[in-house]
């Protein structure tokens, strides 16, 4: 019988398979998207670079930024300008958003509380305590730490090295995965289907997944039930792999190659070791991992159930954490979020639930199951309309409105 583990336990033994990636590179913005920070970001220059306005208006003196004022326009500063106007008391510069505050101004007064005749400027609205002023190094001092080691970059994160100075980035390499899908019914996307035969989806799927969480697929083949053939193929996808995810196969059947194999059931194997378990959760209950000989090393393999819905949630709970570790990256944050309808649950298992969010009136989360169908591991339409994953904190038999469940969107 195998052993019986909780998502958490499963997890922390898979993640003692894998080694943190030491490779690191430079590359540009422009190709860091979805990249890992292998080294902090600091500032190459202070952000911003100098005092700017934060509005249309006029640059003034302090003592004259007040209702009834009336000063003589000396000269106009747009955003990119070098100019530096002079301007004693009683004098003003006409200011643009962006650009650099004169050296004897202080503040900004908006154009709308001014008129304008003749050259002359007269505050016609008090200004208040805003003085409309960007300071120089209000967001980032020069040498300031921007982003830290560790962060997946996104365009949010790339603007602000951007933003600092920073052309290029150090990135961790990616890990290099080959995903394999395992089966004698699978065929290609779009063949003409025999009596018994399927598309092949779950490769499609992962492949596109692992590049999403950050992973360079190098081989994704289709390996059939056959179990030297299925050896043959595995070897040849792990020998440039650092680590090697499998779909199918992983069950107590008489055709599950991938237990049969790597568990030394039939034939010699290049396994250095194996386990497979049953972990508390639906779908994804059968699981399995191994350490394959690859010449002078030994690749990390996790095997995944075949059913599409139990691939992706599998695929969610721990190859991204895999990867995670790998790369040295802080892994996305689970949310929680409020059932918006009652579903079922299995007794004894904890679910994981395909979802679509919306908010409530007060701006909460709310979760709704993507399908009505909730066990329906097979399924892959409910996937396909979801915008997230829901996971039951503790296994129960009924979810019921209000109730509180974690909560991740989909990369």
């Amino acid at each position: 019988m195998r052993d019986r583990l909780s998502i958490e336990e499963y997890r922390d033994e898979l993640l003692r398979l894998v080694t943190r990636i030491t490779d690191v590179e430079t590359v540009s913005l422009g190709r860091a998207d979805g990249r890992t920070l292998a080294a902090p970001v600091t500032a190459a220059a202070a952000v911003p670079v100098f005092a700017n306005s934060a509005m249309d208006g006029f640059a003034v003196h302090e003592t004259d930024r007040h209702r009834g004022a009336e000063l003589s326009v000396v000269g106009t500063v747009a955003a990119g300008s070098p100019l530096d106007p002079a301007m004693a008391p009683g004098e003003c510069v006409r200011i643009m958003t962006g650009a650099p505050l004169p050296s004897q101004a202080d503040a900004v007064v908006p154009v709308e509380l001014t008129e304008e005749s003749g050259g002359i400027v007269r505050i016609v609205e008090e200004p208040g305590g805003k003085t409309h002023v960007r300071a120089a190094g209000e967001d980032f001092s020069a040498g300031a730490e921007v982003l830290p080691a560790g962060l997946r970059l996104g365009p949010r994160s790339l603007g602000a090295a951007a933003a600092c100075g920073r052309g290029e980035v150090t990135v961790v390499r990616r890990p290099r995965v080959a995903v394999i899908a395992t089966g004698d019914e699978l065929r290609p996307a779009g063949a003409v289907l025999a009596r018994g035969q399927i598309h092949e989806s779950n490769g499609t799927f992962m492949a596109g997944q692992l590049i999403r969480m950050g992973a360079e697929v190098v081989a994704a083949p289709v390996l059939p039930d056959e179990p030297g053939s299925f050896a043959a193929g595995l070897e040849a996808a792990a020998a440039g792999a650092d680590l090697v995810v499998l779909s199918g196969g992983v069950s107590v059947g008489d055709h599950d190659v991938v237990r049969q194999v790597l568990g030394g059931e039939i034939g010699s194997s290049a396994a250095v070791r194996s386990r497979f378990v049953h972990v508390v959760m639906q779908p994804g209950k059968p699981q399995g991992w191994a350490l394959w000989r690859a010449g002078e090393r030994e690749v990390p393999l996790v095997a995944l159930p075949g059913n599409p819905l139990s691939t992706m949630v599998s695929c969610e709970l721990f190859v991204e954490p895999l990867l995670d570790a790998m790369l040295g990256r802080v892994p996305r944050p689970w949310l929680r979020a409020v059932v918006g309808s009652p579903w079922p649950a299995p007794r004894g298992r904890r679910q994981v639930v395909p979802v679509i969010v919306e908010t409530d009136e007060t701006g909460r989360l709310v979760v709704v199951p993507a399908h009505e169908g909730i066990s329906a591991s097979h399924l892959v339409s409910a996937a396909a309309r979801a915008d997230g994953l829901a996971l039951l904190d503790e296994p129960t038999d009924n979810v019921r409105p209000g109730d509180l469940v974690s909560f991740r969107r989909y990369l």
